[in-house]
């Protein structure tokens, strides 16, 4: 079965062209935190066996305000290649292959330290953040706020 294109990413690996997603509506384990955040990979053209890939840390939308991480490209790449080396043929038919990467593992990938996310209540903050972060944390603002129309105090 093939992975829906909508919400997925290309990229290429190696010469290879995949597609990727992070699953965009958690089940209730993955949105409470109790499970780790997930994203599946497959081949662009002609999808053999896919690769899902579990990584140490909950999905951002979770409720009790577990870190996360941002799936980024780099991190892709890097399962990818991992997954290649631990005997994943992403050409051919199969069941799902499944990574499942440690948090020493996660530097590795990326190619440096994990830069983790806490989900608070307007957005999210980097880890060890404090109150001089707020300013750079993505917001949820009000309608009357994003229509401009709200009075200065």
């Amino acid at each position: 079965m093939a992975m829906p294109k909508k919400g997925s990413r290309l990229i290429t690996v190696d010469g290879t062209a995949f597609r990727w997603r992070v699953s965009h509506k958690p089940t209730y384990h993955k949105s409470t935190g109790s499970s780790p955040l997930t994203f599946v990979v497959e081949r662009a053209q002609e999808p053999g066996s896919v690769l899902m890939v579990s990584l140490s840390c909950a999905r951002p939308d979770n409720w009790n305000g577990e870190r996360t991480i941002a799936v980024r490209p780099v991190l892709v790449a890097g399962c990818v290649r991992r997954a290649v080396e631990q005997g994943w043929n992403s050409g051919q038919s199969g069941s799902t292959f499944t990574l499942t990467v440690t948090e020493d593992e996660l530097a590795e990938l990326l190619g440096e330290a994990p830069q983790y996310l806490i989900p608070f209540l307007w957005g999210m903050m980097p880890e060890g953040g404090g109150i001089r972060d707020l300013p750079r944390c993505r917001q949820i603002w009000s309608r009357d706020e994003q229509a401009g129309t709200t009075k200065p105090a």
